[in-house]
Protein backbone atom coordinates (compact mmCIF):
# COMPACT_ATOMS: atom_id res chain seq x y z
CA UNK A 1 0.00 0.00 0.00
CA UNK A 2 2.85 2.45 0.97
CA UNK A 3 4.04 2.14 -2.82
CA UNK A 4 0.80 3.16 -4.37
CA UNK A 5 0.98 6.69 -5.85
CA UNK A 6 -1.29 9.60 -4.73
CA UNK A 7 -3.89 11.46 -6.83
CA UNK A 8 -5.41 14.68 -6.09
CA UNK A 9 -9.30 15.24 -6.66
CA UNK A 10 -8.13 16.54 -10.13
CA UNK A 11 -5.19 15.57 -12.47
CA UNK A 12 -4.18 15.51 -15.84
CA UNK A 13 -4.21 12.62 -18.34
CA UNK A 14 -2.92 11.82 -21.96
CA UNK A 15 -4.28 8.99 -24.35
CA UNK A 16 -2.01 9.02 -26.95
CA UNK A 17 -3.39 6.27 -29.03
CA UNK A 18 -6.51 8.91 -29.44
CA UNK A 19 -4.16 12.06 -30.19
CA UNK A 20 -5.15 13.86 -26.98
CA UNK A 21 -1.95 15.38 -25.52
CA UNK A 22 -3.55 16.95 -22.00
CA UNK A 23 -7.12 16.64 -20.23
CA UNK A 24 -8.25 17.41 -17.07
CA UNK A 25 -9.73 15.07 -15.32
CA UNK A 26 -12.16 14.74 -12.04
CA UNK A 27 -10.67 12.01 -9.61
CA UNK A 28 -13.91 10.20 -8.40
CA UNK A 29 -13.84 7.19 -6.42
CA UNK A 30 -17.73 6.96 -6.31
CA UNK A 31 -17.81 6.29 -10.49
CA UNK A 32 -16.92 2.79 -11.22
CA UNK A 33 -16.22 3.71 -14.57
CA UNK A 34 -14.15 6.58 -16.57
CA UNK A 35 -15.51 8.69 -18.92
CA UNK A 36 -14.58 11.45 -21.52
CA UNK A 37 -16.69 13.75 -23.29
CA UNK A 38 -17.49 13.02 -26.74
CA UNK A 39 -19.79 14.37 -29.45
CA UNK A 40 -20.76 13.37 -32.90
CA UNK A 41 -20.52 9.73 -31.83
CA UNK A 42 -21.01 7.27 -34.88
CA UNK A 43 -20.69 3.04 -34.92
CA UNK A 44 -19.23 1.33 -37.68
CA UNK A 45 -17.86 -1.77 -38.88
CA UNK A 46 -14.17 -2.39 -39.26
CA UNK A 47 -13.68 -5.95 -40.76
CA UNK A 48 -15.72 -7.95 -38.38
CA UNK A 49 -15.09 -5.63 -35.50
CA UNK A 50 -17.24 -2.96 -34.52
CA UNK A 51 -15.93 0.46 -33.53
CA UNK A 52 -16.39 3.51 -32.99
CA UNK A 53 -15.70 7.59 -34.19
CA UNK A 54 -16.38 10.17 -32.31
CA UNK A 55 -15.32 14.24 -31.14
CA UNK A 56 -13.44 15.23 -28.37
CA UNK A 57 -13.42 18.65 -26.96
CA UNK A 58 -11.02 18.02 -24.16
CA UNK A 59 -10.37 22.04 -23.50
CA UNK A 60 -12.98 23.60 -21.49
CA UNK A 61 -14.69 26.53 -22.69
CA UNK A 62 -13.09 26.20 -25.42
CA UNK A 63 -15.17 24.13 -28.31
CA UNK A 64 -12.70 25.61 -31.20
CA UNK A 65 -10.33 22.63 -30.42
CA UNK A 66 -12.07 19.37 -31.59
CA UNK A 67 -10.18 16.20 -31.99
CA UNK A 68 -11.28 13.45 -33.85
CA UNK A 69 -10.95 9.75 -32.13
CA UNK A 70 -11.67 6.19 -32.87
CA UNK A 71 -11.23 2.92 -31.24
CA UNK A 72 -12.24 -0.65 -31.02
CA UNK A 73 -16.28 -0.83 -29.20
CA UNK A 74 -15.91 -3.11 -26.62
CA UNK A 75 -19.39 -2.70 -24.84
CA UNK A 76 -22.30 -0.78 -24.50
CA UNK A 77 -23.52 0.02 -20.67
CA UNK A 78 -26.46 1.56 -19.19
CA UNK A 79 -25.19 4.23 -17.46
CA UNK A 80 -27.35 6.42 -14.75
CA UNK A 81 -26.99 9.90 -14.19
CA UNK A 82 -26.43 11.88 -10.66
CA UNK A 83 -30.35 12.86 -11.58
CA UNK A 84 -31.31 9.09 -11.69
CA UNK A 85 -31.49 9.29 -15.62
CA UNK A 86 -30.15 6.02 -17.20
CA UNK A 87 -28.68 6.66 -20.83
CA UNK A 88 -26.87 3.58 -23.14
CA UNK A 89 -22.97 4.89 -23.30
CA UNK A 90 -20.43 2.76 -25.72
CA UNK A 91 -17.19 1.61 -24.41
CA UNK A 92 -14.07 1.68 -25.51
CA UNK A 93 -10.40 0.58 -23.96
CA UNK A 94 -7.66 2.48 -24.33
CA UNK A 95 -3.84 3.74 -22.62
CA UNK A 96 -3.96 6.48 -19.92
CA UNK A 97 -0.86 8.13 -19.56
CA UNK A 98 -0.60 9.34 -15.82
CA UNK A 99 2.36 11.68 -15.34
CA UNK A 100 4.35 8.56 -17.45
CA UNK A 101 2.43 5.84 -15.74
CA UNK A 102 0.66 4.08 -18.72
CA UNK A 103 -2.19 1.68 -18.38
CA UNK A 104 -4.84 0.45 -20.25
CA UNK A 105 -8.63 1.66 -18.90
CA UNK A 106 -12.45 1.47 -20.19
CA UNK A 107 -13.78 4.82 -20.96
CA UNK A 108 -17.65 5.44 -21.71
CA UNK A 109 -18.25 8.01 -24.19
CA UNK A 110 -20.48 10.51 -22.36
CA UNK A 111 -22.11 14.62 -23.04
CA UNK A 112 -20.04 16.31 -20.60
CA UNK A 113 -20.56 19.18 -22.19
CA UNK A 114 -22.37 20.76 -19.58
CA UNK A 115 -19.79 19.34 -16.77
CA UNK A 116 -16.65 21.26 -15.39
CA UNK A 117 -14.47 18.27 -16.04
CA UNK A 118 -14.27 16.92 -19.90
CA UNK A 119 -13.22 13.75 -18.21
CA UNK A 120 -13.76 11.31 -15.31
CA UNK A 121 -11.35 9.13 -13.59
CA UNK A 122 -13.26 6.23 -11.61
CA UNK A 123 -12.39 3.50 -9.09
CA UNK A 124 -11.54 0.79 -11.78
CA UNK A 125 -9.27 2.84 -13.02
CA UNK A 126 -7.13 3.40 -9.62
CA UNK A 127 -8.00 0.11 -8.00
CA UNK A 128 -4.71 -1.18 -6.79
CA UNK A 129 -2.48 1.66 -8.82
CA UNK A 130 -3.70 4.67 -6.52
CA UNK A 131 -4.69 6.45 -3.91
CA UNK A 132 -7.15 9.66 -3.35
CA UNK A 133 -6.23 12.52 -1.57
CA UNK A 134 -9.26 14.85 -2.42
CA UNK A 135 -8.05 17.50 -0.25
CA UNK A 136 -5.25 17.99 -3.04
CA UNK A 137 -4.98 18.71 -6.47
CA UNK A 138 -2.54 18.02 -9.04
CA UNK A 139 -0.20 15.66 -6.97
CA UNK A 140 1.17 13.92 -10.50
CA UNK A 141 1.90 17.56 -12.19
CA UNK A 142 -0.18 20.73 -13.20
CA UNK A 143 -0.04 22.36 -16.86
CA UNK A 144 0.15 25.91 -16.97
CA UNK A 145 -2.61 27.75 -19.34
CA UNK A 146 0.65 28.57 -21.58
CA UNK A 147 1.82 24.90 -21.64
CA UNK A 148 -1.73 23.93 -22.46
CA UNK A 149 -2.05 26.33 -25.07
CA UNK A 150 1.39 24.77 -26.78
CA UNK A 151 0.10 21.25 -26.40
CA UNK A 152 -3.20 22.34 -28.50
CA UNK A 153 -1.04 24.62 -30.91
CA UNK A 154 -1.48 21.98 -33.62
CA UNK A 155 -4.73 21.95 -33.06
CA UNK A 156 -5.57 25.42 -33.88
CA UNK A 157 -5.87 26.89 -37.19
CA UNK A 158 -6.18 30.66 -38.37
CA UNK A 159 -9.96 31.51 -38.17
CA UNK A 160 -11.49 33.58 -41.04
CA UNK A 161 -15.02 33.42 -40.36
CA UNK A 162 -17.90 35.64 -39.61
CA UNK A 163 -17.95 38.52 -37.43
CA UNK A 164 -20.78 38.23 -35.13
CA UNK A 165 -21.63 40.37 -32.30
CA UNK A 166 -23.88 38.74 -28.86
CA UNK A 167 -26.20 41.53 -27.79
CA UNK A 168 -27.00 40.62 -24.38
CA UNK A 169 -26.25 42.08 -20.98
CA UNK A 170 -24.32 39.02 -18.69
CA UNK A 171 -21.80 36.95 -20.72
CA UNK A 172 -21.36 34.68 -17.96
CA UNK A 173 -25.19 32.84 -17.99
CA UNK A 174 -24.52 29.58 -19.91
CA UNK A 175 -26.80 30.07 -22.92
CA UNK A 176 -24.41 32.63 -23.70
CA UNK A 177 -21.02 31.34 -23.11
CA UNK A 178 -22.28 28.23 -25.42
CA UNK A 179 -23.35 30.50 -28.32
CA UNK A 180 -20.10 32.48 -28.32
CA UNK A 181 -18.08 28.86 -27.73
CA UNK A 182 -19.94 27.41 -31.06
CA UNK A 183 -19.24 30.70 -32.68
CA UNK A 184 -15.77 30.50 -32.55
CA UNK A 185 -15.78 26.70 -32.92
CA UNK A 186 -17.46 27.19 -36.51
CA UNK A 187 -13.81 29.51 -36.99
CA UNK A 188 -16.15 32.90 -36.26
CA UNK A 189 -15.26 35.48 -34.60
CA UNK A 190 -18.20 35.70 -31.75
CA UNK A 191 -18.10 39.22 -29.39
CA UNK A 192 -20.05 39.93 -26.54
CA UNK A 193 -21.54 43.14 -27.06
CA UNK A 194 -23.29 44.28 -23.41
CA UNK A 195 -27.24 46.32 -24.53
CA UNK A 196 -26.80 48.83 -22.39
CA UNK A 197 -23.05 50.01 -23.43
CA UNK A 198 -24.03 50.34 -27.32
CA UNK A 199 -25.74 53.69 -28.19
CA UNK A 200 -26.13 55.19 -31.92
CA UNK A 201 -26.12 57.87 -33.77
CA UNK A 202 -29.07 58.54 -36.14
CA UNK A 203 -28.02 60.47 -39.30
CA UNK A 204 -29.57 60.05 -43.19
CA UNK A 205 -25.80 60.38 -44.49
CA UNK A 206 -23.84 58.45 -41.56
CA UNK A 207 -25.82 56.00 -39.39
CA UNK A 208 -23.81 54.59 -36.92
CA UNK A 209 -24.14 51.69 -33.66
CA UNK A 210 -21.07 52.87 -30.80
CA UNK A 211 -19.55 50.80 -27.96
CA UNK A 212 -18.59 52.46 -24.94
CA UNK A 213 -15.41 54.19 -25.09
CA UNK A 214 -16.29 55.70 -28.84
CA UNK A 215 -15.28 52.63 -30.73
CA UNK A 216 -17.74 51.92 -33.65
CA UNK A 217 -19.52 48.79 -34.29
CA UNK A 218 -19.10 48.75 -38.49
CA UNK A 219 -17.76 45.51 -38.84
CA UNK A 220 -20.53 42.90 -38.03
CA UNK A 221 -21.57 40.50 -40.41
CA UNK A 222 -24.63 39.30 -37.77
CA UNK A 223 -25.79 40.02 -34.40
CA UNK A 224 -27.64 36.99 -32.30
CA UNK A 225 -29.91 38.93 -29.67
CA UNK A 226 -30.13 37.81 -25.88
CA UNK A 227 -32.45 41.02 -24.85
CA UNK A 228 -33.91 40.41 -21.41
CA UNK A 229 -37.50 41.81 -20.97
CA UNK A 230 -36.12 45.08 -18.94
CA UNK A 231 -34.53 46.18 -21.50
CA UNK A 232 -36.73 44.99 -24.71
CA UNK A 233 -37.28 48.78 -25.62
CA UNK A 234 -33.99 49.82 -25.79
CA UNK A 235 -32.62 46.41 -27.10
CA UNK A 236 -34.80 46.50 -30.00
CA UNK A 237 -34.11 50.20 -30.96
CA UNK A 238 -30.21 48.89 -31.43
CA UNK A 239 -31.28 45.81 -33.70
CA UNK A 240 -33.38 48.05 -35.99
CA UNK A 241 -30.10 50.46 -36.08
CA UNK A 242 -27.94 47.16 -36.85
CA UNK A 243 -31.00 46.39 -40.02
CA UNK A 244 -30.45 49.74 -41.19
CA UNK A 245 -26.77 49.09 -41.31
CA UNK A 246 -26.76 45.78 -43.37
CA UNK A 247 -26.24 43.65 -40.58
CA UNK A 248 -28.26 40.19 -40.19
CA UNK A 249 -30.31 40.01 -36.83
CA UNK A 250 -30.96 36.20 -35.82
CA UNK A 251 -34.56 37.54 -34.68
CA UNK A 252 -35.88 41.02 -35.62
CA UNK A 253 -36.96 43.81 -33.51
CA UNK A 254 -40.55 43.73 -34.54
CA UNK A 255 -40.43 39.74 -34.18
CA UNK A 256 -38.95 40.38 -31.02
CA UNK A 257 -41.46 43.26 -29.83
CA UNK A 258 -44.41 41.45 -31.00
CA UNK A 259 -43.42 38.30 -29.39
CA UNK A 260 -43.33 40.25 -25.97
CA UNK A 261 -46.61 42.34 -25.76
CA UNK A 262 -48.78 39.03 -24.56
CA UNK A 263 -52.15 40.70 -25.23
CA UNK A 264 -51.02 41.06 -28.69
CA UNK A 265 -49.77 37.65 -29.32
CA UNK A 266 -52.94 36.45 -27.86
CA UNK A 267 -54.75 38.45 -30.27
CA UNK A 268 -52.19 37.19 -33.19
CA UNK A 269 -52.97 33.59 -31.81
CA UNK A 270 -56.32 33.82 -32.43
CA UNK A 271 -56.19 35.43 -35.60
CA UNK A 272 -53.89 32.27 -37.24
CA UNK A 273 -56.06 30.08 -36.01
CA UNK A 274 -53.34 28.67 -33.02
CA UNK A 275 -55.21 27.04 -29.95
CA UNK A 276 -54.52 28.71 -26.21
CA UNK A 277 -56.11 28.13 -23.47
CA UNK A 278 -59.35 30.99 -23.19
CA UNK A 279 -58.04 33.78 -22.63
CA UNK A 280 -59.75 37.61 -21.26
CA UNK A 281 -58.33 40.97 -20.72
CA UNK A 282 -60.71 44.11 -19.46
CA UNK A 283 -59.93 47.70 -17.89
CA UNK A 284 -62.98 48.10 -15.94
CA UNK A 285 -63.17 46.00 -12.32
CA UNK A 286 -66.71 46.09 -13.16
CA UNK A 287 -66.21 43.56 -15.67
CA UNK A 288 -64.38 41.11 -12.91
CA UNK A 289 -67.30 38.64 -12.30
CA UNK A 290 -68.01 38.27 -16.24
CA UNK A 291 -63.94 37.89 -17.54
CA UNK A 292 -63.86 34.78 -14.60
CA UNK A 293 -66.91 33.25 -16.31
CA UNK A 294 -65.81 34.04 -19.41
CA UNK A 295 -62.87 31.70 -18.98
CA UNK A 296 -65.09 28.76 -17.33
CA UNK A 297 -64.12 30.32 -13.94
CA UNK A 298 -61.71 29.24 -11.08
CA UNK A 299 -59.50 27.57 -10.88
CA UNK A 300 -57.50 30.01 -13.23
CA UNK A 301 -54.53 31.67 -14.18
CA UNK A 302 -53.91 35.61 -13.72
CA UNK A 303 -50.91 36.54 -15.70
CA UNK A 304 -48.65 39.69 -15.68
CA UNK A 305 -48.46 41.24 -19.32
CA UNK A 306 -44.68 41.56 -18.47
CA UNK A 307 -44.03 38.09 -16.53
CA UNK A 308 -41.60 35.89 -17.24
CA UNK A 309 -39.59 32.54 -16.61
CA UNK A 310 -43.42 31.87 -14.68
CA UNK A 311 -42.60 35.22 -12.20
CA UNK A 312 -45.90 37.43 -12.07
CA UNK A 313 -48.19 34.41 -12.76
CA UNK A 314 -50.53 33.50 -10.29
CA UNK A 315 -53.08 30.42 -10.10
CA UNK A 316 -56.45 31.71 -8.37
CA UNK A 317 -58.40 28.33 -7.14
CA UNK A 318 -61.57 29.85 -6.32
CA UNK A 319 -63.61 32.56 -8.04
CA UNK A 320 -63.75 34.70 -4.72
CA UNK A 321 -59.93 34.60 -4.63
CA UNK A 322 -59.33 35.56 -8.07
CA UNK A 323 -61.81 38.55 -7.92
CA UNK A 324 -59.88 39.82 -5.18
CA UNK A 325 -56.09 39.16 -6.99
CA UNK A 326 -57.62 40.66 -10.19
CA UNK A 327 -58.94 44.25 -8.73
CA UNK A 328 -56.06 44.17 -6.85
CA UNK A 329 -53.69 44.46 -9.86
CA UNK A 330 -56.42 46.77 -11.38
CA UNK A 331 -56.13 49.08 -8.66
CA UNK A 332 -52.16 49.82 -9.67
CA UNK A 333 -52.66 49.82 -12.75
CA UNK A 334 -51.19 46.87 -14.12
CA UNK A 335 -52.13 45.60 -16.88
CA UNK A 336 -52.71 41.56 -16.58
CA UNK A 337 -54.96 38.47 -18.45
CA UNK A 338 -56.65 35.62 -17.09
CA UNK A 339 -56.54 32.35 -18.51
CA UNK A 340 -58.31 29.25 -18.27
CA UNK A 341 -56.75 26.50 -16.33
CA UNK A 342 -56.00 22.94 -17.75
CA UNK A 343 -56.18 20.99 -15.07
CA UNK A 344 -55.46 17.55 -17.11
CA UNK A 345 -52.05 18.95 -17.74
CA UNK A 346 -51.04 17.82 -14.56
CA UNK A 347 -47.96 20.34 -14.10
CA UNK A 348 -46.55 19.52 -17.35
CA UNK A 349 -45.57 21.18 -20.16
CA UNK A 350 -43.63 21.28 -23.36
CA UNK A 351 -40.69 23.50 -24.17
CA UNK A 352 -40.23 23.36 -28.46
CA UNK A 353 -37.42 25.04 -29.60
CA UNK A 354 -37.60 25.99 -33.28
CA UNK A 355 -34.40 27.20 -35.19
CA UNK A 356 -35.11 28.45 -38.78
CA UNK A 357 -38.70 26.79 -39.34
CA UNK A 358 -37.92 23.06 -37.97
CA UNK A 359 -37.47 21.64 -34.02
CA UNK A 360 -34.66 21.06 -33.50
CA UNK A 361 -35.49 19.54 -29.89
CA UNK A 362 -38.11 19.22 -27.03
CA UNK A 363 -38.73 18.53 -23.72
CA UNK A 364 -41.26 18.07 -20.81
CA UNK A 365 -40.92 20.68 -18.10
CA UNK A 366 -42.53 18.64 -14.30
CA UNK A 367 -43.86 20.97 -11.96
CA UNK A 368 -42.29 20.67 -8.11
CA UNK A 369 -45.15 19.52 -5.67
CA UNK A 370 -47.24 21.89 -4.60
CA UNK A 371 -46.51 24.31 -7.93
CA UNK A 372 -48.25 24.41 -10.78
CA UNK A 373 -45.85 26.19 -13.04
CA UNK A 374 -43.29 23.80 -14.84
CA UNK A 375 -40.73 26.54 -15.40
CA UNK A 376 -37.24 25.43 -14.42
CA UNK A 377 -36.29 28.68 -12.95
CA UNK A 378 -38.98 27.69 -10.80
CA UNK A 379 -37.97 24.68 -9.45
CA UNK A 380 -39.84 22.44 -12.59
CA UNK A 381 -37.99 19.01 -13.78
CA UNK A 382 -37.17 18.44 -17.42
CA UNK A 383 -37.32 15.12 -19.20
CA UNK A 384 -36.66 13.95 -22.67
CA UNK A 385 -40.13 13.78 -24.61
CA UNK A 386 -41.48 12.87 -28.02
CA UNK A 387 -43.50 15.51 -29.29
CA UNK A 388 -46.59 14.31 -31.67
CA UNK A 389 -46.74 15.43 -35.62
CA UNK A 390 -50.10 17.62 -34.31
CA UNK A 391 -47.09 19.37 -31.83
CA UNK A 392 -44.77 19.93 -33.85
CA UNK A 393 -46.82 21.46 -36.34
CA UNK A 394 -48.62 23.85 -33.57
CA UNK A 395 -44.92 24.59 -32.72
CA UNK A 396 -43.62 25.91 -36.23
CA UNK A 397 -46.22 27.85 -36.98
CA UNK A 398 -46.83 29.41 -33.77
CA UNK A 399 -43.00 31.07 -34.40
CA UNK A 400 -43.48 31.27 -37.85
CA UNK A 401 -46.31 33.92 -37.08
CA UNK A 402 -43.48 36.12 -35.25
CA UNK A 403 -41.15 35.38 -37.95
CA UNK A 404 -38.75 34.09 -34.99
CA UNK A 405 -36.12 32.08 -36.43
CA UNK A 406 -35.51 30.97 -33.04
CA UNK A 407 -38.21 30.59 -30.67
CA UNK A 408 -39.25 28.68 -27.21
CA UNK A 409 -42.61 27.27 -27.68
CA UNK A 410 -44.51 26.15 -24.63
CA UNK A 411 -46.91 23.77 -25.04
CA UNK A 412 -49.70 21.92 -23.08
CA UNK A 413 -51.64 19.05 -23.74
CA UNK A 414 -55.13 19.29 -22.74
CA UNK A 415 -58.36 17.12 -23.68
CA UNK A 416 -59.00 19.46 -26.69
CA UNK A 417 -55.94 18.69 -28.15
CA UNK A 418 -52.35 20.80 -27.93
CA UNK A 419 -52.53 24.34 -26.65
CA UNK A 420 -50.12 26.96 -27.20
CA UNK A 421 -48.84 28.95 -23.82
CA UNK A 422 -46.31 31.12 -24.97
CA UNK A 423 -43.85 31.94 -27.57
CA UNK A 424 -40.24 33.21 -26.12
CA UNK A 425 -37.70 35.20 -28.04
CA UNK A 426 -34.72 34.33 -26.12
CA UNK A 427 -35.44 30.76 -25.45
CA UNK A 428 -32.63 29.14 -22.58
CA UNK A 429 -29.72 26.48 -23.23
CA UNK A 430 -28.61 25.55 -20.45
CA UNK A 431 -32.20 22.85 -19.53
CA UNK A 432 -33.08 21.80 -22.97
CA UNK A 433 -28.78 21.07 -24.04
CA UNK A 434 -28.43 19.48 -20.64
CA UNK A 435 -32.11 17.54 -21.23
CA UNK A 436 -31.57 16.47 -25.07
CA UNK A 437 -27.75 16.22 -25.03
CA UNK A 438 -28.37 18.04 -28.40
CA UNK A 439 -26.19 21.02 -29.53
CA UNK A 440 -28.67 24.33 -30.41
CA UNK A 441 -25.98 27.02 -30.08
CA UNK A 442 -24.47 25.22 -32.75
CA UNK A 443 -27.69 24.77 -34.53
CA UNK A 444 -28.52 28.84 -34.52
CA UNK A 445 -24.84 29.59 -36.02
CA UNK A 446 -25.32 27.03 -38.65
CA UNK A 447 -29.01 29.05 -38.96
CA UNK A 448 -26.64 32.44 -39.01
CA UNK A 449 -23.69 30.73 -41.97
CA UNK A 450 -27.21 29.62 -44.24
CA UNK A 451 -29.27 33.12 -44.27
CA UNK A 452 -25.65 34.66 -44.98
CA UNK A 453 -24.90 32.09 -47.70
CA UNK A 454 -21.51 31.66 -45.48
CA UNK A 455 -19.30 28.67 -46.90
CA UNK A 456 -16.43 27.25 -44.19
Amino acid sequence: MSDMKVLGSEEWCRFDDLGIPAIKARVDSGAKTSSIQASKIKVFNKGLEEWVRFEVNPVQDNRSIGILCQAKLVDVRNVKSSAGIGEERPVIRTKVNIAGNVFEIDLTLANRDTMEYRMLLGREAMNGRYLVDPSQSFLQGDITDDELEEKYKPYTTEKKGLRIGLLASNPNLYSNKRIIEAGEMRGHKVVFLNVEHVYMKLDAATPEIRYRGGNILDKFDAVIPRIKPAVTFYGCALLRQFDTLGVYCLNSADSIGRSRDKLFASQLFSKNDIHIPTTGFAKSPMDTKDLIRMVSGAPLIIKLLESTQGKGVVLAETNKAAESVINAFKSVQTNILVQEFIKEANGHDIRCFVVNGKVVASMQRTAQKGEFRANIHQGGAASKVKITPEERKLAIKSAKVFNLDVAGVDLIRSNKGPLLLEVNSSPGLEGIENTTGKDIANVMIETIERKLKYKQ
